[in-house]
């Protein structure tokens, strides 16, 4: 279903949903204070949820899965993960009963398993800035200030190109995108052990103010799609006896699981990681209206990455594929010139690198921001689950 097909609805069809198992809590249990006050967060959550899906649903065509477009989604994340967590601070009676408890010690788990696919997306951003350093050098040699263009120019633009080509070959890969992301460190040594060890590494970095990246990077055997079924493993629409238990806590717990499996499975579509896979179960009903928006973006992701010229892309992200597009012309022009140039020959060659250049302003005004949106949410998901721990932690300490 196209994603206009959610914008017409009226602001009080998107949230009949959320207030109809509200009502169910109603209908069992008597009114407090904390619930009244409750009730009109979960609305005012859902909505939120609401708004900021169906914004990013209704983009075009060619800025779906684009460098800004992935910003935004980093964005309408944070501004979630903030909203629950101030839900969960204002009602700590009800988060440290069961099975509140329970469900929001769940969600903490399945927002650790995040923070490895930030770490791999880390290293996907530092891949596309290798490609984007190459592509520099085809954009010096063929469309500098020189005022001609030489075999020497084109000879270093050719194999530029061809290191190119090599370095998103391998990409596709998933072996060697493993080999990739480790000998891309920005550390100098690997890390042993488990997940453990390598999330007690991340943080021990991070206290320690060596953020510059985010962390190490995963492990060679890390595989991005056993990471998200991970994330969306045993991930089910509550049920009312859950909800009317939880005192509505239950919904929101989900909504947030829901936006953390979907926002980093984008990150996996769109960026080079290894082991790469995007066939996940998203069990999320559609008469959601919150669900509605997110699912129709699911849905067009996986038709994008269905096309034939994508289907074997080391990432969706747009401006990878326009990577791929300039070396491909680049390459086919650099193979058909005839020395000395025509001034018709050497004008073509200079428009081609005026492309190249536009293509190389924007990575780099897009990547950097981008790489400290994804240490923005490493961060968050960290203090949040800190927060939310020490919370549980003191009430098991008190029972």
């Amino acid at each position: 279903m196209p994603a206009t097909d959610y914008q017409g609805s009226s602001p009080s069809s998107l949230s009949h949903f959320g207030r109809s198992f509200l009502n169910i809590h109603r209908d069992h249990q008597v009114h407090s204070m904390e619930g009244s006050s409750l009730e009109v967060e979960l609305e005012s959550f859902q909505q939120h949820v609401t708004d900021q899906f169906l914004e990013l649903s209704s983009v075009s065509h060619e800025e779906l899965v684009s460098l800004s477009w992935v910003g935004k989604l980093l964005d309408s994340f944070l501004c979630c993960q903030e909203e629950f967590r101030a839900i969960l601070h204002t009602h700590k009676v009800l988060v440290l009963r069961p099975p509140s408890d329970r469900m929001v010690s769940e969600y903490f788990e399945r927002s650790v398993k995040a923070l490895d696919v930030c770490n791999a997306i880390r290293d996907g951003i530092e891949q596309i800035r290798q490609w984007q350093k190459l592509l520099e050098i085809v954009r010096c040699a063929m469309g500098g200030n020189q005022r001609s263009i030489g075999e020497g120019q084109f000879r270093r633009a050719k194999k530029a190109l061809i290191d190119l080509a090599i370095g998103m070959l391998d990409d596709k890969d998933s072996s060697n995108a493993s080999i990739n992301a480790h000998r891309n460190r920005s550390f100098g040594r690997n890390t042993g052990g488990g997940r453990d060890h390598h999330h007690n590494n991340n943080l021990h970095n991070r206290s320690l103010g060596h953020f510059r990246s985010l962390s190490w990077s995963v492990s060679r055997t890390w595989s991005a799609a056993r990471q998200l079924q991970a994330i969306g493993n045993n991930m089910h629409p509550p049920k009312a006896n859950e909800l009317v238990a939880s005192g509505g806590l239950a919904m929101p717990v989900f909504i947030m699981n829901s936006v953390l499996l979907f926002v980093m499975w984008c990150l996996v579509a769109a960026i080079p990681c290894q082991d790469r896979g995007l066939q996940v179960h998203f069990n999320i009903p559609r008469n959601f209206l919150w669900a509605a928006p997110m699912l129709s973006l699911h849905d067009r992701i996986m038709e994008e990455s269905k096309k034939r010229d994508r289907k074997n892309a080391c990432g969706l992200l747009r401006e990878i594929h326009q990577i791929e597009k300039c070396a491909r012309v680049m390459n086919e022009l650099a193979d058909s010139v005839q020395f000395p140039l025509t001034e018709e020959k050497e004008a073509d060659v200079r428009h081609r690198a005026q492309e190249v250049a536009q293509l190389c302003d924007a990575l780099k005004d897009g990547l950097d921001p981008l790489e400290r949106q994804v240490r923005e949410v490493f961060h968050r998901i960290v203090r949040s689950r800190t927060e939310g721990l020490d919370s549980l932690g003191k009430q098991n300490l008190a029972d």
